[in-house]
């Protein structure tokens, strides 16, 4: 009689698993719908950098809804607390945010400003972080990849602390735009490579 092994009963169905988890991901990716969203993302992301202050003025309004809709989630939660002190602190946390989100929704030229210069100190301090890992990994394989975004950041950080507040009507609207380019890129190049790894397992 044949010894039947429950491991390799179970490697087994988690190999069956696995293939299928694959296959479903493959599926997805190399969809049509998956490429179409990806052109999308591209074309939507040239429309950001042709519009970049067009785009800017949308984020902050979004940015400042998703803080109004927060601080009213802390004020809900706040006299779910327990303590007076408590209570009294998320009320007070609760109250700026809905300060914040109505004043940018007010004023969202302002809130443009404020996140560029909110975005000039990260890249500074971005960069800054990058060179320190640099020098601090030199001898690790690569480690000039490192050394180089941490200058192009650091730099980039630097123009729009110069030009700000002038680059407020450009910076975020251009970031937004080349983030969704290279994201719609990518999805694109995994589709079609998808798509291309379907038709070769189907032959």
């Amino acid at each position: 009689m044949k010894y039947i092994d429950r491991n390799e009963i179970k490697q087994e169905k988690k190999q069956e698993r696995g293939n299928y988890g694959a296959n479903n991901t493959l599926r997805t990716l190399g969809s049509g719908k998956s490429i179409v969203w990806a052109i999308l993302l591209i074309a939507f992301g040239f429309s950001a950098i042709a519009l970049p202050f067009a785009t800017s003025w949308g984020v902050v309004l979004v940015i400042a809804w998703l803080i109004v809709f927060s601080g009213g989630f802390q004020f809900i939660h706040a006299f779910q607390s327990k303590g007076i002190g408590s209570i009294v602190w998320k009320v007070l946390v609760a109250v700026l945010y809905l300060i914040v989100g109505l004043y940018f929704l007010i004023n969202p030229l302002l809130g443009v400003a404020a996140f560029t210069f909110a975005l000039a100190i990260f890249f500074v301090a971005e960069g800054l972080v990058d060179l320190v890992a640099y020098f601090q990994n030199q001898s690790v394989t690569g480690s000039g990849w490192i050394f180089f975004d941490g200058i192009v950041t650091l730099i980039l950080g630097l123009m729009v602390w110069r030009q700000w507040p002038s680059s407020s009507l450009w910076v975020i609207g251009t970031l937004v735009g080349i983030s969704m380019i290279l994201t719609g890129t990518t999805r694109l190049m995994l589709s079609v490579a998808a798509r291309g790894l379907q038709h070769s397992t189907a032959g």
